[in-house]
């Protein structure tokens, strides 16, 4: 009988050993960040006075009446986005130009003495409302230099600009982002004053404060976004990539004379790779308009949807998120050109990855978490982000053979890692049973959310290998897919 019972309780033990999850390694993405990343592709929207003064910033000193736009139609915009595969808006409720397109009570220079909607309009509701109406997420940027407003630069403007957030915060319903820039003072009207401005980048808008005591609590579920970041960082750059080795840690660097890192360091050299293991779960988002510029000029056209693919791959396919700039006419509404492109865009990403080529095929790994059915290869097959392949804590460098009956042809491939338990692998490979033997055909590092590669030429085979070749932990993969570029 103690036998028995002895017996039971190794066994027991060695059921709850095998079923313990990997160790989660490094700084680990908050709830708010994974529902980021899996938004991947966004827009951020653009229309103020200074599109009709065909203008890139407007100086602050444009008529509110210039703001009149013939047929406003945010159910428009938004229906082009989503044909884009766009999945969020973040509008830019005010620009630099300090134009509020709300009902706000901060300021005169708002939309109610525009002739838009009789001067009764609110511009952010309708947005957010076509956004939501379509499935799509809604966010807002409100950007803190404002070249109207005659208080900007002293402390009197920091009450201003915070309760401009908290109306956004609170009169539009939840956001996925509060979204903020590093432009920084400089000319403008500043209520007639019409002279140069300068502030304390690293002290003036006292980010921590206004980001812990009104975003966190009023939007818990909106993503920060700035040059360094909260939960979201700069890319570093305006042309919708990252580096090709790109890490979602990061740890800012303090500025000058600081204990810590602020907005409006610009060009800041970690950001477009990262920190392998840095402090904080920062990852990068790649923000590019879609024409030359963030305001729709009439001389401009659209990038082509073959630009738009390759910017997708290095930026979603680099773990990262991609924003594209949306810039209404002086209708209010997207131009044709950039419908078409939109639309023809979209479909390509959607038909490139609509099926998986290996999900029907067979995998056979190396090396499975505890024997385990919960972690097998097989998760890497299933198109559950929630499960994963898991290796022992002593498998770092495991390997999987994926076997199909036929042969298949595939130019992508696409992987993706467990990001719950943080960022892990740092180098892999993959071949294909070519000719009777084996063929590397890509080699990458850096995985996390997504790692798409796009191969120079097609690759045919029913026999493909995954190699993790560079890890400090064990691994913990949730997807591996091959596709054929739908183009």
């Amino acid at each position: 009988m103690i036998k028995q019972i002895t017996g039971l309780l190794c066994l027991t033990a060695s059921i709850a050993f095998a079923q313990t999850p990997p160790k989660p390694y490094g700084a680990l993405p908050a709830p708010r960040q994974l529902a980021w990343h899996e938004t991947e592709v966004y827009g951020i929207m653009h229309f103020t006075p200074t599109t009709f003064e065909n203008k890139e910033w407007g100086y602050g000193d444009a008529d509110p009446k210039t703001f009149n736009p013939t047929d406003f139609n945010a159910d428009q915009i938004v229906s082009a986005a989503k044909a884009g595969g766009l999945r969020g808006i973040v509008l830019v409720a005010k620009h630099h130009d300090g134009f509020c397109l709300w009902p706000t009570k901060t300021t005169d220079y708002n939309i109610t003495k525009s002739p838009f909607r009789g001067g009764k309009g609110d511009l952010v509701r309708e947005v957010a409302d076509a956004a939501r109406k379509q499935g799509l997420k809604f966010g807002v940027y409100c950007s803190p230099w404002d070249r109207n407003n005659a208080k900007y630069g002293t402390p009197e403007y920091i009450k201003i600009y915070r309760e401009q957030l908290r109306e956004l915060y609170t009169n539009y319903g939840d956001l996925f982002m509060s979204w903020h820039d590093g432009a920084n003072g400089g000319d403008g009207y500043y209520g007639g004053a019409r002279e140069k401005r300068s502030i304390d980048n690293t002290t003036y808008y006292q980010w921590d404060s206004t980001w812990t005591n009104y975003t966190r609590k009023l939007q818990p579920n909106a993503s920060i976004f700035s040059d360094i970041g909260w939960d979201v960082r700069w890319a570093g750059n305006e042309d919708g990539s990252v580096n090709p080795t790109s890490w979602a840690t990061l740890t800012p660097k303090p500025s000058e004379g600081q204990n810590v890192a602020v907005p409006g360091q610009a060009n800041a050299t970690e950001n477009p790779g990262g920190t392998r293991g840095g402090k904080f779960w920062i990852p990068a988002e790649c923000d590019v308009p879609l024409r030359k510029g963030w305001f729709y000029h009439e001389n401009e056209k659209p990038k082509t949807p073959e630009k738009l693919f390759d910017l997708y791959l290095k930026s979603v396919g680099r773990g990262a998120a991609l924003d594209l700039g949306l810039a209404p006419d002086t209708r209010g509404q997207l131009h044709n050109d950039d419908v078409a492109v939109l639309k023809t865009f979209g479909d390509r990403v959607k038909n490139t990855f609509a099926t998986n080529l290996i999900a029907r095929g067979s995998s056979k790994a190396v090396n499975v978490r505890g024997y385990n059915s919960i972690y097998s290869a097989k998760n890497l097959l299933d198109g559950k982000p929630d499960t994963y392949w898991a290796t022992d804590d002593d498998f770092k460098t495991p390997e999987v053979v994926i076997e199909l009956s036929q042969p298949i042809v595939f130019d992508v491939i696409s992987l993706q890692e467990y990001i719950k338990l943080g960022q892990r692998i740092e180098e892999f490979a993959v071949d294909a049973w070519i000719g009777n033997e084996w063929k590397e055909i890509y080699k990458g590092t850096s995985v996390g959310a997504k790692r798409i590669a796009r191969l120079d030429v097609p690759i045919t085979s029913n026999k493909l290998r995954l190699r993790v070749t560079k890890s400090p932990v064990s691994i913990a993969i949730s997807e591996f897919g091959v596709y054929k570029d739908a183009e």
